[in-house]
């Protein structure tokens, strides 16, 4: 898969109780819009996995993204 990201991209992703936050500058949007549709077009099971040590800010918990059926 050809995870493109854009210049300068910030994406930092919380939880709190039963909520999860995704939080991004302009890039790091556009960079997650480019991660959702090259996972749209692979096989179910497919997934992307960041963190804070792969692609998110510092403090970052796990997202993982992942194609069912």
């Amino acid at each position: 898969m050809d995870l493109r990201w854009e210049d300068g991209f910030k994406i930092k992703v919380g939880t709190y109780k039963n909520e999860a936050t995704i939080s991004a500058n302009r890039e790091g949007l556009l960079s997650l819009a480019n991660q959702l549709s090259a996972l749209a077009e692979e096989a179910p099971g497919s997934h992307i996995h960041l963190d804070q040590y792969n692609s998110l800010e510092d403090g970052s918990v796990e997202l993982i993204i992942e194609k069912t059926d």
